[in-house]
This record gives C-alpha cells, sequence and structure tokens, in this order.
C-alpha cells in the first residue's frame, strides 16, 4: 500500500522529524488561500505539489516553487486541470486530484535517507547518500559507492551509534550530526512501528546557517512511504489513508475476488493458478516471442464466479489479443475452471483467441465440458503442453 506524500509528512511530523508546514488541497481557491496564508506567516517561497502515486513529477512540471500567491494560483490550476505524464505514469498519464502547498525552504546540501528491507541480507537496512534530491536509481547504477548501506539488528534496530556514524560519514558537521542521526533513528522506528516496506526521505536537506540555527537545520522536504498490505489491518489510521483512484481499477476488481492479480504491458492475457506456475507462464510466452498482458493467479480455492470475474477482467483489456489458460489441477479442479470458461464465453464472449491447456484433477471431466461447449467458443484451442500452449497463443496474436 502506498500513500501521498502530505500524508507521509504527517507521519514524520507524529515521529517528531522536522518537516516544513503545508496543507492538502484539491481546488486552486484553497491553493491560492493556503499560499497567501504561508507568505503572511513570514515564508519566502512556497511549493505547490501535485499528489500522485508516482516519480519524476519535478521534471514532468508538477512541482513548482512560487513567490507570490498568484504564481501559486496559476501552478494548482494547470495541475488540477491536467494530467501528469512520466516515466513512471501509463502512457495517458494520471488524473491530479490534490495538491500540496508548503513552504519552501533554501537548500545548503540534500542527502537521501531510506529504510528498506534487504532480502539478500535478510534484515531492514538503512541506505543513506551524500547525493540527495535525484533518483537513487541512477545514483546506485553510476556510482554505487556513493550509497552507505547499515543493517539494522533485528531485536534493537539502528543502533543510536550507527545513526552517528553515519551522519559523520555522509559529511554532517556539527549540530547538523545530532538532528541527521535523530531522524535516522526515527525513521526507523516509524518503519517499524507501521509495518512498512519502505521509508524514504528525499531530499532531506541541510539550510543555510542563520542565527537561530549556526550550523543550519536538518529538515525532511519530501517522503515516500510503502506498506505492507498483509499487516494493514493492524493500522486504522493507515486503512483511512488508502486512496483507490490512484490503483488499477482491474486490481482492484480482482482484489475483491481475492484473485493476485497484476495488471502488464503486453497484448497477451494469462490466467493460471499458482504463483510459480504463473511466473512460468508468462516466461514461456516471453521466450515464444510473444508478451504478458498480466499477471494472475486464481489460487487453488478460488469460485467459479471468482475465475469467471476473472475472465471479465482481462477482457476488459483492450490491449489484449489472445487469451491462455494454464491450470494444473491440484486443491483447484480442472472442471471448475472449464465450467468458468464456459460462463464467461456466455456472459462476456471471448472475441480473441482463446488457447487451454489444462491438466490434474478432475481434467477429463473439464475437457468433456469444453467439447459440448465448442459452439460457444469458436476461438479456442486445446493445447497438450504448456509449450504447445505458449506457441499456439503468439501465433494467434501474431
Amino acid at each position: 500500500m502506498k500513500i501521498h506524500e502530505y500524508q507521509a509528512r504527517q507521519f514524520l511530523a507524529d515521529f517528531g522529524i522536522p518537516v516544513p508546514p503545508g496543507r492538502m488541497v484539491e481546488t486552486v481557491a484553497d491553493a491560492a488561500a493556503e499560499a497567501r496564508a504561508l507568505f503572511a506567516s513570514g515564508v519566502g517561497i512556497v511549493v505547490v505539489k501535485a499528489q500522485v502515486h508516482a516519480g519524476g513529477r519535478g521534471k514532468a512540471g508538477f512541482v513548482k516553487v512560487c513567490k507570490t500567491a498568484e504564481e501559486a494560483e496559476v501552478a494548482a490550476k494547470f495541475m488540477l486541470s491536467h494530467r501528469m505524464v512520466s516515466p513512471q505514469t501509463p502512457a495517458e498519464g494520471l488524473e491530479v486530484k490534490r495538491i500540496l502547498v508548503a513552504a519552501g525552504v533554501d537548500i545548503a546540501k540534500e542527502y537521501y535517507l531510506a529504510i528498506v528491507m534487504d532480502r539478500t541480507r535478510h534484515t531492514n537496512t538503512l541506505i543513506a547518500s551524500a547525493e540527495g534530491g535525484v533518483e537513487i536509481e541512477h545514483i546506485a547504477e553510476t556510482r554505487p559507492d556513493a550509497i552507505m548501506k547499515v543493517a539494522l539488528d533485528p531485536l534493537t534496530g539502528l543502533a543510536a551509534f550507527q545513526a552517528r556514524e553515519t551522519a559523520f560519514n555522509l559529511g554532517f558537521r556539527g549540530k547538523q550530526v545530532a538532528q541527521a542521526a535523530d531522524a535516522m533513528m526515527k525513521l526507523a522506528a516509524l518503519y517499524l512501528a507501521k509495518d512498512a516496506t519502505l521509508a524514504e526521505i528525499n531530499p532531506l536537506v541541510v539550510t543555510p546557517a542563520s542565527a537561530a540555527h549556526p550550523d543550519g537545520q536538518v529538515i525532511a522536504i519530501d517522503a515516500k512511504f510503502n506498506f505492507d498490505d498483509n499487516a494493514v489491518f493492524r493500522h486504522p489510521d493507515l486503512r483511512a489513508m488508502f486512496d483507490p483512484t490512484e490503483e488499477n481499477a482491474s486490481e482492484m476488481r480482482a482484489r475483491e475476488f481475492e484473485l493476485n492479480f497484476v495488471a502488464l504491458d503486453g497484448n497477451i492475457g494469462c490466467l493460471v493458478n499458482g504463483a510459480g506456475l504463473a511466473m512460468s507462464t508468462m516466461d514461456i510466452i516471453k521466450l515464444h516471442g510473444g508478451d504478458p498482458a498480466n499477471f494472475l493467479d486464481v489460487g487453488g480455492g478460488a469460485t467459479e464466479e471468482a475465475i469467471t470475474e476473472a475472465f471479465r477482467i482481462i477482457l476488459s483489456d483492450a490491449a489484449v489479443k489472445g487469451v491462455l489458460v494454464n491450470i494444473f489441477g491440484g486443491i483447484m479442479q480442472c472442471d471448475r475452471v472449464a465450467r468458468a470458461i464456459v460462463a464467461a464465453a456466455k456472459n462476456v464472449g471471448f472475441k480473441v483467441p482463446l488457447v487451454v491447456r489444462l491438466e490434474g484433477t478432475n481434467v477429463a471431466e473439464a475437457r468433456m465440458i469444453l467439447d459440448a461447449a465448442r459452439a460457444e467458443l469458436p476461438t479456442m484451442q486445446s493445447a497438450t503442453d504448456l509449450a504447445d500452449a505458449a506457441r499456439k497463443v503468439c501465433a494467434a496474436v501474431a
């Protein structure tokens, strides 16, 4: 589960990590009013930022630094009336329904800070870099030596000495060290308390020296959090933050029927039982020159109704030019899938090629059901094995 930046900032503030003041708004008028209030409080600049679950906002023109309330109003009007397109959005872009109007800060230096699960080390890990404010993936690829990784103890978490040592190694000096180490400790605590899978501050900044802060102030000005879906039930505050409008509509429908569905960019729809078999099915489609349109694992306990809905979801994608059904019946009975195929033919209609490979429990009954419904399934081909199925569906959509 993901949340918006304005929600992530609230979490940071709740855990004592300094963030600039700001407010989420949904109208141009409210954006202008918030900007005026910030300027009236003595803020020199404000930042208007689109709130969407995608990166690349700055380069796409959906983060604007404004020196007047009028500029903030213009920025808000633009963002709320245009779709944001970036390398991390679909081709059609994302609709912006919310924006954050926040105080801007003078920046002397930017840093990157995150807590993630490192599966190679089997532990939560602090990731830090003095190269903040840019895409960390680019830094990892071009300058891996610029990234520090500190493993967290599974029982005690991030130790204070680790945080201080990391702060020194990143180049913090004077009173900045204690501030940066404190931010690291609190971010680690937040990560664990909320069952996060990613807790990222990018950038964590140091402001220029001032009378109030001779060594500058360490402040988080952007944050990103992902949370473990399986743990959200323990966090009512997280459930309240869920924004279904930012999710893929088909994935949301699949979730209602307890189907494991992920939309992809190809043109061959896949309906498979078992995550491992689903991955193998997508691999063999690629091997034979095709492109999967989705990952769909119906599991072992899916009902006929759920499987029928799975076909409805697959066929609702206009990019799908063919469908491959690959079922190895164990707990999942092949005849149940066959009846669902027939039901989908009646209720949805297969206007694209359909290739079916069934093996396992009740496979003989399943084949009889499909043979009896040949008239309703004119686009269906049977396959003898997975390789045969992949060849047929790839040829059908070529």
